[in-house]
């Protein structure tokens, strides 16, 4: 439950978060997302239109919390691999995955263009943020010429959405820590080859 200060959008908007991560879309009822805000059906339909409508502002809230969070690691101090290493080894709940990728494999929001669309938006945001700190680090010597931005970018994005998905199968953030730990790994061998 929430705390007094947190008015009734916010708190359906909070427990639509919690449950689309934890049940996805169709097991996230009106009823549970009242009972979990404490608020009344007529609250809830007093500030949305229903169910896709809260779905939709919770999927954009995720939406926004996760590029937030990771612009502070892509703008942060240090070379690009720092900034990517940054990126990679927060801080996160990997065995609850993650809570945009989550929503890709809830055929629900993705048979839904409204509701599918910011998570294809925030997607292709993380690949081209990554891809311009790669082509920034391969400008400034950091990579070596064969590394490809774009298709790099997608493969960061790709290791990461596996690994959450290796990581809850094993019920181990064992898997997750390699796969990342593997990516790094990669990237470092793009770096040109220094001689002593």
């Amino acid at each position: 439950m929430y705390a007094g200060g947190v008015n009734t959008p916010d708190r359906l908007i909070e427990s639509t978060r919690e449950l689309l991560w934890e049940r996805g879309y169709v097991g996230t009822s009106p009823k549970a997302i009242q009972q979990h805000a404490g608020a009344g059906q007529g609250s809830m339909y007093h500030h949305f239109r229903g169910k896709p409508d809260l779905a939709l502002a919770a999927i954009n809230r995720t939406a926004e919390e996760m590029r937030a969070k990771a612009e502070t690691e892509f703008t942060g101090p240090g070379s690009a691999i720092e900034r990517i290493t940054a990126y990679l080894r927060r801080e996160r709940d990997v065995l609850k995955g993650c809570p945009i990728g989550r929503l890709t494999q809830d055929p629900d929001v993705m048979a839904d263009r409204v509701l599918r669309q910011p998570v294809e938006q925030t997607l292709a945001w993380l690949r081209a943020q990554l891809a311009a700190i790669l082509t920034d680090g391969r400008k400034r010597g950091e990579f070596d010429a064969t590394l490809d931005p774009t298709a790099t970018a997608a493969t960061i994005v790709a290791v990461l959405q596996g690994g959450y998905v290796l990581a809850r199968a094993a019920r181990s953030t064992d898997p997750f820590e390699q796969a990342v730990n593997g990516i790094l790994t990669l990237l470092a061998g793009h770096s040109p080859k220094r001689t002593p």
